[in-house]
């Protein structure tokens, strides 16, 4: 091996080879996770009521009896990954030995299907196969001229493909609606006043209505509308205050009190930020009441503390410069900080806003003409 400057010991050597490992491994956790929410583990101890043992798993999951060993490694893994969580009970047989069972913890909690803000569709989209594919991509993309790696793997974009093939369009929208309600409620719960005093909102690219519901039921006088793309609303249907729009956000949005932009704009590139900015832009200042806002809801990098997220920082951040590689690989868009948003603002002609970090990695923008 050829002599360099940089000398290591041997326990840093080897700890700098299990880094590589851990790091090359990771994908394993995301895998076991996608297997337990697809044979419905975590459903099924929820509804055991009590810390159910392997046989008791074993015995009600679909699964070849040959591969009962592999059910436990799975769980192994999904213990020391912090999804389940293990507790001793009584031997059924009645002799005073005691069994493990495995129970749920928060996490598990939110990937239950009658859980109101489960997130298990958002989780299956992301390693759903169709959006695994780019990653495979991603330096043959560094070295061409196509937008994004996922235009490389599939040879149209994301938006494209979704208006194509009918269970990309399902595994997104239903991602984007389970992720909709856990977000309408923690609004509703840590910044209802940003909606209080609207007489009219349009939710711009609001998929099947999900978070313009939770607005509309909690504030019955506001007017809702969801704009989004026609493949996107062919099984909507308008009731009381809240109705469905067919359109493009890059040539008109309907005049409103209000524009929201829920996860929108971190999909796209700053001019194309800028275009949609202008038409919200249009659409609140030409609305006949009072104000008029736009609410972007979507993550400042590093808001926690101003600065930019370094390794070793919070969750937070750690999930905010993961989302921006996901950016980066599904879209042509990415994770933005505070003077990057503002640059944007300021380009579409808005004259100020407001930034809350209520909403974990994301934040809450009001953005005034």
């Amino acid at each position: 091996m050829k002599s360099t400057n940089y000398q290591v010991n041997d326990d840093e050597l080897l700890e700098a080879h299990t880094h590589i490992w851990k790091h090359t491994f990771n994908f394993i956790t995301s895998m076991s996770l996608k297997c337990a929410i697809e044979l419905g583990i975590p459903d099924i101890i929820y509804k055991h009521g009590q810390p159910m043992t392997l046989p008791k798993l074993l015995s009600i999951l679909p699964i070849n009896p040959k591969k009962s060993d592999s059910v436990y490694r799975l769980m192994r893994n999904l213990v020391h990954s912090g999804f389940f969580t293990q507790q001793q009970v009584p031997n059924l047989t009645g002799d005073s030995t005691r069994e493990d069972g495995y129970v749920l913890t928060s996490a598990s909690y939110l990937l239950l299907k009658d859980n109101p803000f489960h997130v298990s569709p958002f989780s299956l989209m992301i390693l759903d196969t169709n959006l695994m594919a780019p990653w495979q991509s991603k330096s043959t993309w560094l070295q061409n001229d196509d937008p994004t790696p996922y235009y490389t793997a599939h040879s149209k974009s994301l938006w494209e493909l979704a208006g194509d093939e009918p269970r990309v369009n399902k595994v997104f929208n239903d991602a984007m609606a389970s992720d909709s309600h856990f977000v309408g409620a923690m609004m509703i719960k840590k910044s209802r006043s940003v909606f209080e005093g609207l007489k009219s909102l349009v939710d711009v690219g609001g998929g099947t209505g999900t978070l313009a519901n939770v607005i509309a039921q909690e504030f019955p006088n506001i007017e809702c509308i969801v704009l989004d793309l026609p493949h996107v609303l062919v099984d909507s249907k308008d009731f009381n205050n809240l109705k469905y729009v067919s359109g493009d956000m890059f040539n008109e949005i309907p005049s409103a009190n209000a524009v929201l932009l829920k996860w929108i704009l971190h999909d796209w590139n700053d001019e194309e930020c800028v275009r949609i900015l202008k038409r919200c832009k249009e659409a609140v200042s030409s609305y006949h009441g009072n104000g008029g806002k736009v609410i972007v809801i979507d993550m400042v990098m590093g808001n926690k503390n101003g600065l930019e997220a370094i390794a070793g920082s919070s969750h937070d951040d750690q999930v905010q410069l993961l989302f921006d590689m996901v950016m980066m690989t599904l879209t042509k868009g990415k994770e933005r900080n505070e003077k990057e948003w503002s640059s944007l603002f300021s380009c579409a002609g808005f004259s100020h806003y407001k930034i809350y970090p209520i909403l974990g990695a994301r934040s809450v923008i009001e953005v005034y003409p």
